[in-house]
């Protein structure tokens, strides 16, 4: 072997030497560095082991994470001469806190005390643990942890895993974190402070608000000022955004009239009937999908997800049959006497609301939501959920059906004929008793859909209907009767003003108001907003 082989040799042998060298004393050193958490955590005492959680929080030591874990179930003992610490395993079986293997020699032993700042302590360890986990959502929760509590502690994790993160949006609440704690932190400078408060406004929602408001009492006029300066601009964009859920939260509402009035339009815009059992139509609707869902649940589990696209057609058929019904046995000899008609329906709610219960109950019953309907989403500070999302986008598809039927077939050629002039319509043909009770079906059909979307928001029970009766005339005669343009914008705008009144006027007061301005807005304009028009209309 030339002396050059030899010298690489030399040098191989050389370097596998120190790297087990660094190795060996890197566990010596870690062990070190957990053995004397571990000796703080059996002295019992809360200020030890306040101060054990931090150095594990931050040591690296794989067996950190279940000594944490364990103290927070109640299972991390301590006893021995000296005081050794254990975790409590099966059985009662004491175990070695950093190999998790069974003690040989297992003394009397009692649990590591814990109060409400030990508590503390513990999520907040957890949390530093966390903040290098595989999974993204597990640090991201670990991130907000370490931002609520604000632990100096958790700052070289912090920094570890900043230099780490790939993950924007992680990155961003380890950056909050941090700066959430350097706020706090003693002896920083007041340009560090004013950077995070920089970092923490830069968040602008209510975590964030509650971090500024948390500067300390001896911080300078220039920290104080930057803090209060973020706390106003904060203050401001969450207003904005506030107004933003209101107005979401009106249109939501906003669709729910919609559902619940555009069959009423349709009915007394054609008929003039003041059709009080409406409202019952709605119930029924939501009972139909009740029915369904038991079925399902009874025979075929695998078609929950599909009950409410099983129930609108048969809740369609079922209520829109009851609607001619009530129309060829009782309606059709009372018109032009509206109040026999207002009285006779408001009978017939009475006997739905009485058969529900003696076949139902009276107790409300629970109408599930299928999966692609569950969970919520946010935009901004903006809370959207899944099931009032796609109760809108159903409102609006039913409300395009109709207009489409009314504009495109021969039965809604009809019953616009009949709606402007009812003696002319007659006059060229077309059976008006016929256009009545298919209009009459029509409108109790749509009432039963509606009935469909509203059990997935409201209690299904006998009295389900009434909740809506009076709003939906309101909506009707606000947007103008017999026009569905007119509905659609009644609707949207009352839901709206409503949900931009409570927050000032309370829900009772805030009805109240909207009743009173609806009200004065029909003494100048006694035919609502979209006001029909027709030589009998007109007449």
């Amino acid at each position: 072997m030339s002396f050059s082989a030899r010298l690489r040799s030399l040098g191989c042998a050389l370097l596998l030497t120190v790297l087990g060298a660094v190795a060996l004393v890197s566990g010596r050193v870690q062990a070190q560095d957990i053995g004397a958490p571990l000796a703080q955590l059996a002295t019992n005492k809360y200020d030890d082991t306040e101060a054990a959680l931090a150095a594990l929080a931050v040591s690296g030591s794989p067996a950190a994470a279940g000594i944490v874990s364990a103290l927070a179930d109640g299972k991390l003992v301590f006893g021995g001469a000296p005081p050794r610490v254990f975790i409590e395993g099966e059985g009662g079986a004491l175990l070695d806190p950093l190999t998790m293997q069974p003690v040989a020699d297992a003394p009397s032993v009692k649990p590591v005390r814990v109060n409400n700042r030990v508590r503390r302590a513990i999520e907040a360890a957890n949390g530093t643990l966390s903040l290098v986990s595989p999974d993204p959502a597990r640090r991201l929760e670990a991130a907000t942890a370490v931002a609520r509590s604000r632990d100096v502690a958790a700052l070289p994790a912090l920094d570890l895993a900043l230099g780490k993160e790939t993950d924007a949006k992680v990155k961003t609440a380890l950056t909050l974190a941090r700066a959430s704690i350097v706020m706090g932190q003693p002896g920083v400078s007041d340009a560090e402070r004013i950077a995070a408060i920089g970092v923490v406004g830069a968040e602008g929602n209510q975590d964030a608000l509650a971090i500024l408001r948390s500067v300390p009492a001896d911080a300078s006029p220039a920290v104080k000022d930057a803090a209060a300066a973020a706390i106003s601009g904060i203050e401001r964009n969450l207003a904005m955004w506030a107004v933003a859920q209101n107005v979401w939260y009106g249109l939501s509402l906003g669709s729910v009239l919609l559902l619940a009035a555009i069959g009423l339009a349709i009915t007394f815009g054609v008929m003039g009937v003041i059709n009080m059992a409406h409202g019952e139509m709605v119930m029924l609707g939501a009972y139909t999908t009740f029915v369904v869902q038991e079925l399902i649940r009874a025979y075929n589990p695998a078609l929950f997800d599909l009950s409410l696209l099983i129930a609108i057609p048969l809740a369609f058929l079922f209520t829109g049959l009851i609607g001619v019904i009530i129309e060829r046995t009782v309606i059709r000899f009372l018109y032009g006497r509206a109040l026999e008609t207002l009285l006779a329906t408001w009978g017939i709610s009475l006997i739905l609301q009485q058969a529900i219960r003696t076949i139902f109950g009276p107790t409300n019953r629970e109408v599930g939501a299928p999966s692609w309907m569950s969970g919520s989403f946010d935009i901004g500070q903006l809370a959207i959920t899944s099931g009032r999302l796609w109760i809108i986008v159903f409102a609006i598809l039913v409300f395009i059906a109709l207009l489409a039927t009314l504009r495109l077939t021969r039965i809604g050629l009809e019953m616009r004929a009949v709606t402007q002039n009812r003696r002319m319509a007659a006059s060229m043909g077309i059976r008006t008793n016929w256009v009545d009770a298919m209009t009459f079906g029509l409108g109790s059909g749509i009432a039963g859909i509606a009935g469909v979307a509203l059990s997935q928001i409201d209690n299904v029970s006998p009295n389900l209907g009434q909740s809506y009766i009076i709003d939906s005339f309101l909506v009707v005669v606000f947007g103008g009767v017999g026009n569905l343009w007119g509905t659609l914008v009644g609707a949207m705008s009352l839901g709206v003003a409503n949900k931009l009144l409570e927050p000032y006027a309370g829900a009772v007061l805030g009805k109240i108001a909207l009743l009173v301005i609806v009200i004065l807005f029909i003494q100048k304009r006694p035919r609502g907003l979209f006001a029909l028009k027709g030589r009998s209309i007109e007449a």
